[in-house]
């Protein structure tokens, strides 16, 4: 069973930042591809970025290219999500996900690619 959870979400206001973890156990993260997707209320699931296993290949939504960052930390077994220049329609809950097969070395933002999921933290932004 591959767990992971993520963490980091909170209140913050419009021009802040925030970083989203997403944290495994029992399996080495860097040998999986990661997504990072949203759901906004009454919205449907939005690929926000992506890592390949190993971190060779990143990928953006061009919403978010320019603020948000994708990173893996190996020691740590985690893979971050630095947020910044936030905007209220950044709002939402962030959802980590995993590409089943090991050493997939492809990225992509859609979420058919994806076939496990964590249980996702808020992220709203607000004055």
């Amino acid at each position: 069973q591959l767990q992971f959870v993520e963490s980091g979400g909170g209140l913050v206001q419009p021009g802040g930042s925030l970083r989203l973890s997403c944290a495994a156990s029992g399996f080495t993260l860097d040998s999986y591809t990661i997504g990072w997707f949203r759901q906004a209320p009454g919205k449907d699931h939005e690929g926000v970025s992506c890592s390949s296993s190993g971190g060779g290949s990143t990928a953006y939504a061009d919403s978010v290219k320019g603020r948000f960052t994708i990173s893996r930390d190996s020691a740590k077994n985690t893979v971050w999500l630095q947020m910044n220049s936030l905007k209220p329609e950044d709002t939402g809950v962030y959802y980590c996900a995993l590409h089943g097969t090991r050493l997939w070395s492809f990225c992509t933002i859609q979420r058919r690619d994806y076939d496990y999921w964590g249980q996702g933290t808020q992220v709203t932004v607000s004055s």
